[in-house]
């Protein structure tokens, strides 16, 4: 019966002239027609508009994909995600360009890389007048709204709606900018945000696709859990990771030298208490990863729980099969490993974001890749499902991702990418981690810190994948050195990268936080 009221609904609203105009466009990139159509066949070149895929684009922030188990977690279980898995495509190899959080978010709305689309760090305020995958789609007749975690200091545009976060938000009762006006909610953030999806999903334009951008703060630092979730793996002992205390004695000071150790950097705060008195040395520093892990994986659960209402709602609505689902991290995090939280190093557990992709009508159900794919490819794929062309590399606005359009129905080109190119920037700042850029392939990992320092590591991934041994100066890598820094070259002068641009940016970077 709903279904039918629904129909009845859009056949009796009024065609708007950009509609029109809009189906007109999509009929003609279909082939469907080769003249302008007459009145007699409005309906159905909305018809056409309306078998568009919408996009329900869900991002986590800080979830490592360690803490998920369809990607073989030995510390949690996330029934939906796994659920997502099951359903669609899980990547494997999917990695951030620059692993921190606004500038992932820039990347992953703009597909370009950050030293191009100007966000480094988490401090630099987006440009809203340059061109992202969520203009083009308005632009081309998709109804587009953001709602949750946006952390990138502007307003957001190329938005029909939106709902944010101030900065990080709170868990507890939080603020959030609604289309501008700031208004405080009673709750849980994550249940908050989920239903402010639902919500907007119940009341949008349906005679448009839609493209949802569903982002949320958890499991992002300092790991508040709600109610629900609070005393979950209270009686639980979680498994350390094998290189919780790896002592870095192959590797540059970089390691050395961060300020994001479980054992010396965890503040009150994330801890919640203070520790036992009697507790020292490797005691203290067990006690504090259980408070750290625990409060983390009770924020996953939460979040696990309403990515599956958000699913629920897309089945009971009727949305299910034509809308594109991707469940992802504005990038890795460490969970104790290498004794580290956090996340911008090069190593995996950062590099790695968790991607899930579900579309009945085109992905196979259960399926995993192992290519190389990056967050640069996500505005590509999107506008590639929405037919819609993507801007040329070499144009101001240009794309420098790929859609995984194909990867997705299962044929991989025969020119995909076989390494990626990496940069971080945002040092001195929080967590001092040192600068430092690198590639990596499906065997081997390079990386450059410099700044204040001139460190070389390589990792051989198939030999060593908790990258515990740096082989750069092993002389039977030699090869491998040479080879790697002559791809590095390559990715670099592919996508407009050089030292003296860093050097601009280092000195412009020195001045604003000086």
């Amino acid at each position: 019966m709903e279904d039918k009221k629904r129909t009845t609904k859009k056949q009796n609203r009024k065609i708007s002239r950009r509609d029109f105009i809009g189906g007109v466009a999509a009929a003609a990139s279909a082939g469907a027609f080769s003249l302008l159509p007459s009145c007699a066949n409005i309906a159905q070149i909305m018809t056409i508009k309306r078998k568009r895929p919408n996009i329900v684009f869900i991002m986590a922030d800080d979830h490592a994909s360690h803490a998920m188990s369809c990607y073989g977690s030995k510390i949690n279980k996330t029934p939906n995600l796994d659920r997502l898995a099951e359903e669609g495509m899980l990547f494997e190899n999917c990695f951030c360009t620059n692993s921190i959080c606004a500038p992932s978010r820039a990347v992953i709305l703009t597909g370009k890389y950050s030293h191009i689309n100007g966000i480094l760090d988490n401090f630099t305020k987006f440009d809203g007048s340059q061109q992202t995958f969520t203009k083009l789609l308005q632009k081309n007749g998709y109804e587009t709204a953001i709602i949750g975690k946006w952390h990138l200091i502007s307003q957001p545009t190329g938005f029909d709606y939106w709902n944010i976060l101030p900065g990080n938000g709170e868990y507890h009762n939080p603020a959030f900018f609604n289309m501008g006006k700031r208004k405080r909610y009673k709750g849980y953030v994550t249940d908050i945000i989920t239903d402010f999806c639902i919500n907007w999903l119940k009341n949008r334009n349906d005679n448009k696709p839609f493209c949802l951008m569903c982002q949320h703060k958890a499991p992002h630092r300092k790991w508040y859990p709600d109610k629900k979730h609070a005393k979950m793996y209270e009686d639980t002992n979680i498994p350390e990771p094998e290189t919780f205390n790896d002592d870095y004695s192959t590797r540059s000071d970089a390691a050395g030298e961060q300020a994001m150790s479980v054992e010396h950097h965890l503040t009150h705060e994330d801890l919640k208490m203070d520790p036992p008195k009697e507790l020292a040395g490797q005691a203290l520093k067990k006690w504090k990863y259980q408070r750290y892990i625990k409060d983390y994986l009770r924020v996953v659960a939460s979040l696990d729980d309403n990515v599956g209402r958000l699913l629920d709602y897309l089945d009971t609505a009727g949305l299910a099969e034509n809308t594109i689902v991707f469940y992802t991290s504005d990038q890795g995090f460490f969970l104790g490993d290498h004794g580290w939280f956090d996340k911008r190093f090069m190593y995996e557990e950062s590099l790695r974001m968790p991607l899930l992709v579900r579309y009945p009508k085109e992905v196979a159900p259960g399926s995993v890749n192992k290519d190389i794919v990056l967050n640069l490819d996500f505005a590509p794929t999107f506008l590639d499902f929405a037919g819609i062309a993507k801007p040329a590399d070499s144009s101001a606005t240009g794309m420098q991702g790929r859609s995984l359009r194909p990867i997705l129905k299962g044929s991989t080109p025969q020119d995909w990418r076989t390494s990626m190119y990496y940069h971080y920037y945002e040092y001195p700042s929080m967590h001092m981690v040192k600068r430092h850029y690198g590639v990596r392939t499906l065997r081997y990992k390079l990386m450059h810190f410099y700044y204040d320092i001139d460190a070389w590591e390589l990792y051989d991934l198939q030999k060593d994948p908790n990258e515990l041994n740096n082989i750069y100066d092993n002389t039977a890598y030699a090869d491998v050195v040479k080879e790697l820094k002559t791809e590095l070259r390559r990715l670099r002068k592919q996508y407009g990268d050089s030292d003296e641009l860093t050097k601009k940016f280092l000195q412009d970077y020195l001045k604003k936080h000086s």
